[in-house]
């Protein structure tokens, strides 16, 4: 007898019981010719004791069963698939393309706005002095190279979709000409009054003042909320994405599994009841539902390590960076204002203070022993690596580290900065001696020594450690979108519309027999 001969056979003998498309039996408890109990209740109870009864599956019904679940557990888990890796696109696309750069935008808005006061300062500083010249040519060219950057900042980070960072924003458009008016009135001023270096006119100062304090109270404070606004939403989505990834890894192995379960179900009924040992067909589509379980799985776990690196990794180190290069040029300006406004120099000794431990948080640290407690924090570091005994920006990085050539780069960062703060030490001795050309001529330098020379060489190593960091971000970032785009979602989707007509063609056959 063939095959199809037997499942007709079977078939007959089955409909014989039951019938593959005629009345359901009475329910046990019903007696045959009896009328059902009236009401809705009824009726569904009787029609799932019949559903359940062995009666009822017939091959034809088998088959039919398993093939509308196979099918359905496919869709299902390109489903949870394209939710899952969906999410995480859009996750990624919030913090690498959107959020993080608006972080790092507005903290390079601050660093611009910081040394733009401190060439204002610097302009005061040099007055009249013929010795000075060359200097003041350079700061009033620097001065409208940060002027130019913060508008092309300010532009940028108009875009911000967070409503505090969009007041924030609007606040610092709206202020900065005021702030721009008061240091052209300043510089005006002081080039009517021909003042020696370190001593403007009474008029000029109170005009310098007067932009200073708009700067430091209003437009820094809103320059660095458009950069906490920006870091919150990136903290938040990667905490959003860490958890939906984790979840979706296990609901995506769930759902494949059962998938497979279900194809291997339909695949054993067709080998009882049609004698047949393998269905090529579905066991193809077997094959191909493992494979992408296996690929969707590990696709899963590279965006949540590539997400780990470019957040974590990469992104905590350049932010943290980049808001240390901004509180280094406000801290610089503060020598800058020390030296020219004698009547204030209790106040910016406090504000450059602050500004180094913003840096680097020492512990009870004072403005006259803050290098000599530097020096021995950093060589305690430096005598292990793994000991990071301050605080800070930078001892955030130096706790962050992660690349290659990442150690070397954030260790210079902290010996710049420790040359920086002796040479400041040196200066305000020469201030308190009197010597205050001395101390301008420290100030201003750009030898090897001076003061602008070693903060030339901290800036220099900080933008280096970032650019290590934001290499690595921008790799793993391309690595997403490389994993993520529209190729891996065609590429999906065909491999879905192949495994459900494969599933078609694989039962089709055999339902035919019975027609």
């Amino acid at each position: 007898m063939s095959t199809s001969t037997a499942g007709r056979a079977a078939t007959s003998e089955e409909e014989a019981v039951g019938g593959a498309d005629g009345p359901a039996p009475a329910g046990p408890g019903v007696p045959p010719g009896s009328s059902a109990p009236p009401g809705s209740l009824a009726r569904l109870g009787r029609g799932l004791r019949t559903v359940g009864s062995r009666s009822y599956w017939t091959t034809p019904r088998l088959v039919r069963g398993l093939t509308a679940l196979s099918l359905a557990a496919l869709i299902g888990l390109g489903a949870t698939a394209t939710a899952v890796l969906g999410g995480a696109r859009d996750g990624t696309d919030t913090i690498g393309h959107q959020a993080a750069p608006q972080a790092v935008r507005a903290a390079d808005l601050y660093f611009a706005l910081s040394d733009m006061d401190a060439q204002a300062a610097n302009l005061l500083l040099v007055g009249d002095d013929q010795d000075y010249a060359t200097l003041r040519k350079q700061t009033l060219d620097t001065y409208e190279q940060r002027r130019n950057q913060a508008d092309n900042d300010l532009q940028q980070a108009a875009q911000a979709a967070d409503p505090a960072g969009q007041r924030a924003v609007q606040l610092v458009l709206g202020r900065l000409g005021s702030y721009e008016a008061l240091v052209a009135r300043s510089q005006l001023l002081e080039e009517q009054a021909k003042a020696p270096a370190g001593q403007p006119s009474p008029a000029a100062l109170d005009a310098y003042r007067q932009a200073s304090d708009l700067l430091r109270n209003q437009l820094l404070p809103a320059a660095d909320q458009v950069t906490a606004a920006n870091e919150a939403t990136v903290d938040r989505t990667y905490a959003q994405q860490r958890d939906a990834l984790g979840a979706g890894w296990w609901w995506l192995f769930v759902v494949g599994v059962l998938a497979l379960a279900v194809l291997f179900g339909l695949q054993r009924a067709l080998a009882v009841r049609y004698r047949r040992v393998v269905n090529p067909a579905l066991a193809a589509v077997t094959l191909l539902t493992g494979v992408v379980l296996v690929a969707g799985l590990n696709l899963v776990g590279r965006t949540d390590d590539h997400l780990v690196t470019a957040k974590k990794d990469a992104y905590d180190s350049v932010i943290a960076l980049s808001r240390a290069r901004a509180v280094a040029y406000d801290m610089n300006a503060d020598e800058s204002r020390y030296l020219i406004d004698p009547g204030r120099a209790a106040v910016w000794e406090q504000a450059y203070l602050e500004q180094s431990q913003a840096i680097v948080h020492l512990d009870g640290a004072t403005l006259s022993g803050y290098d000599a407690q530097l020096q021995d924090a950093a060589n305690r570091h430096r005598a292990d690596h793994s000991v990071v005994p301050f605080g800070g920006f930078l001892g955030s990085e130096l706790h962050n580290i992660t690349f290659p050539g990442e150690q070397d780069a954030a260790e210079r960062v902290l010996g710049a900065f420790q040359e920086y703060q002796v040479i400041d030490h040196k200066m305000r001795d020469l201030r308190a001696e009197g010597k205050l050309k001395d101390a301008i001529t420290l100030n201003t330098g750009l030898a090897k020594g001076q003061s602008n020379y070693e903060f030339g060489q901290l800036s220099t190593a900080m933008d280096d450690t970032v650019a290590v960091n934001q290499k690595a971000m921008d790799g793993a970032l391309a690595s997403t979108d490389g994993d993520l785009d529209s190729t891996t979602a065609a590429l999906g989707a065909a491999v879905l519309a192949a495994a459900l007509v494969l599933v078609a063609l694989g039962v089709r056959p055999r339902l035919r027999e019975y027609r």
